[in-house]
C-alpha cells in the first residue's frame, strides 16, 4: 500500500510573544517563510497565542495559514496547559499530518507525528539563567518533549552533544540543522542614533544580549570599564528585558561606568541594523548557546566580532572572530582594545566574517528541515523501506 502524502504540517508558536522571546522568536520568524517557500506542495498551518495574533499584519508569511489558540504565550501555565491540551483536538481539526513544535517543549500527545526543535538545555547546564519557577518548568517539560518527539532538531553540534548529555537522547536521534541569519537592509540613520541614544562622537562597541546570568554581561561590564582606548567608547546593549535587568545596572552604576552604557531593551530592525551599520566592534560574551544568531548577524553585516570561546559559538565564527576566555576579564579587555586600536586586525576580521557568514542560510535550514519532515513521516507513516514519502 503506498504512503498518504504528507500535505499539512502544523507549526506550534504557542510560546511567541514578539519582543519578548530572543532568539527562538528570531528561528520561528524566520524559519516560517522559508518552509513555505521551499516547499509549497506543503500547506503550513501556524499555531499562535494571542499576543502574536495580535502582532500579525497580513499573517505569518504568505501561503502560511493562521489559527489562534486560546492562550497566552506570557502566562507559562496557560501556554502550558494549552500546548498539553487544546492544542492536540486542533490538531486534528486540521487535518493537520505532522507537528513541528519550534520552541523546545512541545504536547506530550499529540495525536500525530512530532518533530519538536530543542534549541538549547541551558535551563539545565547553567541553571541560574533563568527564575526559579521557569526552571522548574524547563526541568519537566523539555525531556517531556524530547522523548515524545519522534524527530528531534537542535542548531549547533554543541547543543545536540548537551541534549546527549542531559537528557540521554541518543545522537543518532537528533539532526543538527544551522540557523540562517538575516540579509541588511536600510537601517535608522546613524545620526539619529547617536541624538536619541545620546552616544555622541564616541566609538561604540555594540553587543545584541538577553540581561540573563549566562550572557556574562556582568563580566563584559566589568572588562569594558578597564578599556584604555581613546577616544573613551561607549558600551549599547539591545535585548529584550527581563528579571535580572537592575543587577546590571547597579553593577553599571558600582564600576563608573553608568554613563557609557546604553542599555536599550527590545529595538526595531531598522535601528538595529542601524546599530550595526555604526559600530566599531560587536562583542558577545556568552558562556553558553544553542547557535549565537547576533554573532552571525555582526559577520553578515561586516562588523569585526570578538566572541567567547564556548560552546556553539566557534562553530558559528570559525576563523572570522577574535575569540576570548568568558571567564577572564582581562581577555576581554584585551580583545575589545585591539579591535578598537588595531584596524588593519578589525578589516581582517570584518571580511573573514562577511565570507564566513555565506555558510548559513535559512533557505538551506528549511530544506533541511522539511528533509527531518519527510524521513519522520515515512518512519511513523509505516511506509516500506526506500519509498520517498511525496
Amino acid at each position: 500500500m503506498r504512503q498518504p502524502l504528507l500535505n499539512r504540517v502544523g507549526l506550534s508558536l504557542l510560546f511567541l510573544v514578539p519582543g519578548e522571546t530572543g532568539g527562538v522568536e528570531t528561528y520561528a520568524r524566520r524559519l516560517t517563510p522559508a518552509l513555505a517557500s521551499a516547499a509549497p506542495e506543503i500547506q503550513f498551518v501556524a499555531f499562535v497565542n494571542e499576543e502574536t495574533l495580535e502582532s500579525l499584519d497580513g499573517g505569518l508569511a504568505e501561503g502560511v495559514e493562521t489559527v489562534p489558540v486560546r492562550t497566552s504565550g506570557r502566562s507559562r501555565p496557560r501556554r502550558v496547559l494549552a500546548e498539553q491540551l487544546r492544542l492536540p483536538p486542533l490538531l486534528r481539526s486540521h487535518h493537520i499530518d505532522l507537528l513541528h513544535s519550534m520552541g523546545t517543549t512541545a504536547p506530550s500527545r499529540p495525536g500525530v507525528p512530532s518533530v519538536v526543535t530543542l534549541h538549547d538545555v541551558i535551563y539545565a547546564s547553567h541553571p541560574d539563567a533563568h527564575t526559579l519557577m521557569m526552571r522548574a518548568g524547563m526541568r519537566l517539560l523539555v525531556p517531556l518533549a524530547a522523548r515524545s518527539a519522534d524527530g528531534v532538531i537542535t542548531v549547533s553540534n554543541a547543543s545536540a552533544s548537551e541534549i546527549t548529555r542531559v537528557l540521554g537522547i541518543p545522537s543518532e536521534r537528533i539532526d543538527v540543522i544551522y540557523e540562517g541569519g538575516l540579509d541588511p537592509t536600510a537601517g535608522t540613520a546613524e545620526s539619529e542614533l547617536r541624538e536619541r541614544f545620546s552616544l555622541g562622537d564616541a566609538p561604540v562597541v555594540l553587543s545584541v544580549s538577553a540581561r540573563r546570568p549566562h550572557k556574562n554581561l556582568a563580566r563584559l561590564l566589568a572588562a569594558f570599564s578597564s578599556v584604555g582606548s581613546r577616544p573613551a567608547p561607549v558600551l549599547v546593549l539591545p535585548g529584550y528585558s527581563t528579571p535580572f535587568e537592575d543587577e546590571l545596572e547597579q553593577e553599571a552604576v558600582r564600576l563608573g561606568i553608568d554613563e557609557r552604557v546604553r542599555k536599550l531593551g527590545w529595538v526595531s530592525q531598522a535601528d538595529l541594523e542601524g546599530l550595526f551599520g555604526l559600530a566599531a566592534c560587536f562583542v558577545f560574551p556568552s558562556l553558553a548557546e544553542g547557535f549565537g544568531l547576533p554573532v552571525l548577524e555582526a559577520m553578515q553585516r561586516g562588523v569585526p566580532v570578538a566572541c567567547s570561546r564556548a560552546s556553539s559559538l566557534p562553530e558559528v565564527a570559525g576563523d572570522a572572530a577574535r575569540y576570548f576566555d568568558p571567564l577572564d576579564t582581562g581577555d576581554i579587555q584585551r580583545a575589545l582594545e585591539e579591535l578598537l586600536e588595531d584596524r588593519a586586525l578589525a578589516a581582517g576580521l570584518a571580511d573573514a566574517g562577511r565570507a564566513r557568514a555565506k555558510s548559513f542560510s535559512w533557505e538551506r535550514a528549511a530544506r533541511e528541515t522539511i528533509a527531518v519532515y519527510e524521513r519522520t513521516w515515512k518512519r511513523t507513516a509505516g511506509a516500506p523501506d526506500g519509498e520517498h514519502p511525496t
